[in-house]
């Protein structure tokens, strides 16, 4: 069945398929439609969940805490500063090892308010130690939270699933809706391997000495190595049974191109159509889709760009003090190796601002003309 829906309410059909058993609520704009619409299929019997509505964004994620040590499937939704608020709980979802579920609808943070598309968000998230993933379509979120839900459950890791505010959230697009009996083969229900006894809670030596503790490190940095495989497994047994499929990362139009561009979320859907009209003027340009951001995916992104001559970084999103977010991850991604490419850092679309076809032209074109990149990062306007 093919629906036309907005992103938010793509990530409410996945939530509802993969049937989550715990949906913990607390709205923020943009994502607020997300728990409404599930509220809503909660209330007329289509997923058979508990909601709970809770009193911030903090106590969200405590409750899929809860609910997932006791064994439950959890989900919850957020945005900007909410995910700010959450960011003590994150790390101890992540050190509990429970494969929780979570959609950010990437907005600015404050202050200035602003409502609008920023990636700064999720990316100040890197190291809480959830997987991220950055979705260029709603049919995208919709298969990503599906498959979000089996690679957490298998390494035992949350994830985090990464959208764009209302380019993806309020625009509505056409999408197919799995057949309920398909995404139940692809995604049976959850067998915890472990889980608390909430008939006989407790526990006992939670206190983790230095050795310990390390350990336990140790052992999430080798989930997260192996979740990249589990990814590209779960990714390829998605598409033998729903015929899609959308990889780590995606190269587009790479084959001999002097300069390839690097982009994340609904940029990348822009990018395309420049990249197609750049080659049929004879310009040798590519593009590089990154999907999958924890784990980076070290060995796809350094294959894809190690041979080329320079590589353009558009980042939503900054480290102050530093410069472009993804641009930093390519950076060290190719750091060892004895031939690399010179890499622009760009930085644009903050706050929602626009990165238009132009603006896309504009930093390929600054790429191309420029003989070495700049130390710092180079700001784009939105509306040149």
């Amino acid at each position: 069945m093919i629906k036309v829906i907005v992103g938010n309410h793509a990530v409410s059909y996945g939530v509802m398929l993969s049937r989550a058993q715990v949906i913990a609520a607390y709205p923020i704009t943009p994502q607020t439609s997300i728990v409404e619409e599930l509220s809503e299929f909660c209330a007329d019997g289509h997923l058979n969940a508990k909601f709970i509505k809770v009193e911030s964004e903090h106590s969200a994620m405590a409750c899929c805490i809860g609910a997932s040590a006791a064994g439950a499937r959890a989900f919850t939704a957020t945005s900007s500063q909410g995910l700010a608020l959450m960011h003590e709980m994150l790390h101890w979802a992540s050190g509990a090892r429970l494969p929780i579920v979570i959609a950010n609808v990437n907005r600015a943070l404050a202050p200035p308010w602003n409502i609008w598309n920023d990636q700064t968000d999720s990316l100040s998230q890197r190291d809480t130690g959830w997987l991220q993933f950055y979705c260029e379509s709603n049919q995208e979120v919709l298969d990503t939270v599906i498959q979000a839900f089996k690679i957490s459950e298998e390494v035992l890791l949350p994830t985090m699933l990464v959208m764009d505010a209302f380019f993806l959230s309020h625009t509505a697009e056409a999408v197919e809706i799995p057949e309920t009996e398909d995404v139940d083969r692809y995604l049976p229900g959850y067998k915890p391997r472990y889980k608390l006894d909430v008939k006989n809670p407790h526990s006992f030596g939670s206190l983790a000495t230095p050795d310990y503790y390390q350990g336990f490190r140790e052992k999430i940095q080798e989930a997260m190595k192996r979740a990249k495989e589990v990814a590209i497994k779960a990714d390829e047994d998605f598409n033998n049974i729903f015929n899609r499929r959308y990889g780590i990362i995606e190269e587009y139009q790479c084959e001999e191109a002097e300069l390839v561009l690097v982009t994340s979320g609904t940029v990348t859907s822009t990018s395309r159509t420049v990249i197609d009209r750049l080659r049929k003027e004879g310009r040798k340009v590519g593009m590089l889709k990154i999907r999958m951001f924890r784990p980076f995916p070290f060995e796809e992104v350094t294959g894809a760009l190690k041979d080329v001559e320079k590589v353009a970084v558009v980042d939503r999103g900054i480290s102050f003090g530093h410069g472009g977010i993804f641009a930093q991850e390519i950076k060290s991604a190719l750091y060892s190796q004895s031939s690399k490419p010179f890499i622009f850092s760009y930085i644009t679309g903050l706050g929602g601002m626009d990165v238009t076809p132009q603006v896309i032209t504009n930093i390929i074109c600054d790429a191309l003309e420029r003989n070495t990149p700049p130390e710092e990062s180079i700001w784009i306007r939105g509306k040149l």
